[in-house]
């Protein structure tokens, strides 16, 4: 669903990423973990074209969108989820929701198959339809970004650290959910997450960035076993 291919990308003329190559399959959740400044956001955002690549190829189910605009990759099937829960506070949850599948608007019965769909996912949002979205707590908030995400009807889901901020018990709900996306819907998922026991519970792959590369990939069994990624990211003793 998702290939990068030899992906670099910066900041004027600040470079970041690297030479980066990573593919996500359908139906597979791939991590990426790394320190702050490791280029994970930057690659999500050089991935759906908010920023334009310096070299490389980014292909979303076969077709290449090297360099398109973000609307453009939006509508060859990849939708981002980006950081910090970016509702539209003063619209309503159902606005939300419901803007997010603009550009499917003229399928009706489409539309509201999905909706359905991400009602069932996040049930607590059914009855906070009618809702403010700027009311809504931090997980409910993160719950309508992913939402509005599905709404398009994507073929490859990337999130951009989802879990920040929300307590333990809704990021087991926000990673339950992705889980389910990937088994009962066939969706590529590409998760950039700090919370690494977390990402591995639920992650068929694993990348391991660092300063603007890939240095390691692995399933999430075979990464515990390597003592460097669980003395800097699972904190030592976590077994898969």
């Amino acid at each position: 669903m998702l290939d990068v291919a030899g992906l670099s990308a910066g900041y004027d003329t600040l470079p970041v990423l690297h030479g980066i190559d990573l593919g996500v399959a359908a139906g597979e959740l791939v991590a990426v973990i790394g320190a702050n400044g490791a280029g994970k956001t930057t690659l999500l955002r050089a991935a759906s074209g908010l920023i334009r690549p310096t070299a490389g190829t980014v292909r979303v189910d076969g077709r290449d969108v090297t360099g398109q605009p973000a609307e453009r990759i939006a509508a060859a099937g990849l939708a981002h989820v980006p950081e910090n829960r970016l509702v539209f506070p003063s619209l309503t949850v159902a606005d939300n929701l419901a803007l997010g599948g603009w550009t499917r608007r003229s399928a009706r019965a489409g539309l509201a198959a999905t909706r359905a769909s991400v009602l069932d996912l996040f049930p607590r949002l059914t009855s906070r339809l009618g809702q403010a979205a700027g009311t809504l707590s931090g997980g409910e908030q993160q719950m309508v970004v992913i939402g509005r995400g599905l709404m398009a009807g994507p073929k490859v889901l990337v999130l951009d650290e989802p879990s920040v901020g929300l307590a333990p018990r809704l990021v087991g709900e926000i990673f339950a959910a992705l889980g389910r996306l990937r088994t009962e819907q066939g969706l590529g998922i590409l998760l950039v997450e700090q919370n690494a026991r977390a990402a591995f519970r639920v992650a068929d792959r694993v990348a391991v960035m660092d300063r603007g590369r890939v240095v390691t990939t692995g399933t999430p069994a075979e990464l515990a076993l390597d003592d460097r990624v669980q003395h800097a990211y699972l904190g030592g003793g976590y077994q898969a």
